[in-house]
């Protein structure tokens, strides 16, 4: 069902098909307006996109619910690596909001591993699995297709990261300072919206890189757990590498919050949090229309030369 919702959406179902009763959520949401495309123009267009978007973000959010090894990996190796690093700082006997950065940046991993692996990937297994030509030729756009795929992968990674940092939180008794909660709550929203911008981006990318995905994904893992300061400030790297690293919405993003949770003389922030807010708003609007440029590029693609799929290799 994960594969076909947005597909069903459209004009494939029999109409005696609606009208049968079915149990799942998921079912009724595809085939409640089968016989109904949306008018075209702008709300119709809206309307389109909002039922894409829903329709792709359910099945990732029960997937990862009937799949318990997918919760187990995301949430123990976080913590793995998190509790490692707690004791290497606690052994050199380095400060104590240190504990906290590393806590903090734990979270993080599971933002960009979803990213890598479930945004960046994903149209590339979708074209080996043969799903890729019905979104190519279902009448909604692969922008809407990917932005549900980043709602329903967004919110599960919250509840995953959440875990991680209570669990860890609990067992290092670590304290924050909870008076910029609205602040917080605003770097979050821009700093996952550049970060699956770039997810989106690279999903495009991948497209025309075929096998080197895997290859690339696995490569851009490690550094940029080093270059964005998962685990200690990023100021510490020099102003020039960190200026670099920022090109990742991770980097900005876990520098702010660390910033708000630990207070910016202990947090020894790269920039002050409302400027780093600006360059993740910035960041979200440019990564967001280059998505939407290069996916409109694949898709015309496809229509045109049929070079995107796996029969085509």
């Amino acid at each position: 069902m994960q594969s076909y919702c947005v597909s069903v959406s459209v004009r494939s179902v029999p109409r005696w098909l609606s009208s049968r009763p079915f149990s799942r959520p998921s079912t009724l949401l595809a085939l409640s307006e089968v016989n109904k495309v949306p008018d075209s123009g702008f709300p119709g267009e809206l309307i389109l996109f909002w039922r894409t978007v829903v329709g792709r973000a359910y099945p990732r959010v029960i997937a990862a619910n009937r799949e318990p090894s997918w919760i187990i990996y995301e949430i123990l190796l976080p913590l793995l690596s998190t509790f490692a690093f707690v004791y290497v700082y606690k052994s050199l006997g380095a400060p104590e909001e240190f504990v906290g950065f590393v806590v903090v940046g734990g979270a993080a991993i599971a933002f960009w591993g979803n990213v890598l692996w479930s945004m960046g990937a994903q149209l590339y297994w979708e074209r080996d699995s043969g799903n890729l030509d019905i979104y190519i030729v279902a009448p909604t756009s692969l922008m809407a297709v990917l932005c549900g795929m980043a709602l329903g992968g967004l919110f599960t990674t919250t509840l995953r990261a959440v875990t991680v940092v209570g669990i860890a939180s609990l067992v290092f008794k670590v304290g924050y300072d909870t008076q910029n909660l609205p602040q917080l709550a605003l770097v979050f929203v821009v700093g996952m919206g550049a970060l699956y911008g770039l997810g989106m981006l690279l999903s495009s990318l991948y497209l025309l890189w075929g096998r080197e995905a895997w290859h690339i994904n696995t490569m851009l893992r490690e550094p940029v757990y080093f270059l964005t300061g998962f685990y200690f400030p990023v100021r510490y790297l020099g102003l020039a590498v960190a200026a670099v690293a920022s090109l990742v919405p991770l980097t900005l993003a876990l520098d702010a919050t660390r910033q708000l949770l630990f207070g910016v003389e202990k947090a020894g922030g790269l920039l002050p949090v409302w400027q780093e807010t600006l360059a993740l708003l910035l960041l979200c609007v440019v990564l967001l229309w280059a998505a939407q440029r290069a996916l409109r590029f694949m898709e015309n693609l496809a229509r045109r030369e049929a070079r995107l799929s796996a029969r085509g290799r």
